[in-house]
């Protein structure tokens, strides 16, 4: 019995430690001699969201142009997300899902 007990407990171990992820191509700090730093975002509204781009153009260790587009694009609804609060009581609430960015750089 004591076998099962810990050869459980450490299948749990190992369940958890593999699904830490990790930010591989984190980027800590922007070349600014010659870079264009872009970021990508989405705010929710009621019925539709908003996708903003903003791009960051750096020459010379200056900021050389900043630009900043919004385009309107669908709402993808809404899902429950289960969460814990800081007294331990877990909640369930309905949330906006979001949208998965994927990005192809030439």
């Amino acid at each position: 019995m004591k076998k099962i007990k810990l050869s459980l407990l450490l299948i749990g171990v190992l369940a958890f430690t593999a699904c830490e992820k990790e930010k591989e191509d984190a980027v800590n700090s922007v070349d600014k001699s010659g870079s264009i730093e872009t970021e990508l975002s989405v705010e929710h509204l009621d019925t539709a969201d908003i996708l903003i781009t903003k791009h960051k153009i750096w020459k010379n260790k200056k900021l050389f142009k900043e630009i900043v587009k919004k385009d309107t694009i669908p709402s993808l609804g809404d899902t429950l997300v289960g969460g814990e609060d800081s007294d331990g009581n877990e909640h369930i609430a309905k949330t906006k899902k979001d949208y998965e960015f994927f990005i192809t750089v030439q």
